[in-house]
């Protein structure tokens, strides 16, 4: 990739991962660039789980009904976890920290996908933070943010046709407003 802008284009969620394990390199990558992740006022309240034992990552695939059984088949989970204590914008903190984890994957060719947990029931009907919890040994005060599951791209991969949302921008106030005060 030449460009921010190519690298932004080009991610997409992965829910497919070829067989493989990753190098040792790329995850060191993924979770440095996790750690440089900005974070209000500087507080680093993120922690990051590193998964690719395959029993666990089997155990995790099941934290929700839903969205998650992909997770099995991916050579590493990362779990993105935030202490509330440490700041009031945890969710905010830990959602930058994972959106760095899945452009570094695509920077480094991987497919990575976000799998929600933070407000999610597994299928037992127990908060997924809760179920994820209990399998990784996680403290308390540490809160579930995702699971972002990172694995190799399968070798056929339809690249979709990206329709620009420009109807979603608006500029100096909601629908065109010249003058920002909804004039």
């Amino acid at each position: 990739m030449d460009s921010f802008s190519e690298l932004a284009q080009l991610r997409r969620s992965t829910r497919r991962f070829a067989p493989g394990e990753l190098k040792q390199e790329d995850v060191v990558a993924l979770l440095g660039t996790a750690l440089q992740a900005p974070s209000s006022k500087n507080s680093r309240c993120w922690h990051f789980v590193a998964v690719d034992d395959k029993d666990l990552l089997q155990r995790l695939s099941c934290c929700k009904e839903h969205g998650a059984s992909f997770l099995s088949d991916a050579a590493l989970a990362v779990v993105v976890l935030a202490d509330p204590l440490a700041s009031d914008v945890w969710v905010e903190d830990a959602s930058a920290a994972a959106m760095m984890l899945l452009l570094q994957a695509e920077d480094l060719g991987l497919g990575a996908c976000w799998i929600q947990v933070r407000e999610r029931f597994a299928p037992s009907g127990e908060p997924a933070g809760e179920y994820v919890r209990e399998v990784l040994s996680i403290p308390l005060q540490l809160q579930v943010e995702c699971i972002v599951a990172v694995g190799r791209k399968p070798d056929t991969r339809r690249r979709p046709e990206r329709e620009m949302l420009w109807e979603r921008v608006h500029i100096n106030g909601y629908g065109g407003n010249e003058d920002g005060n909804g004039r």
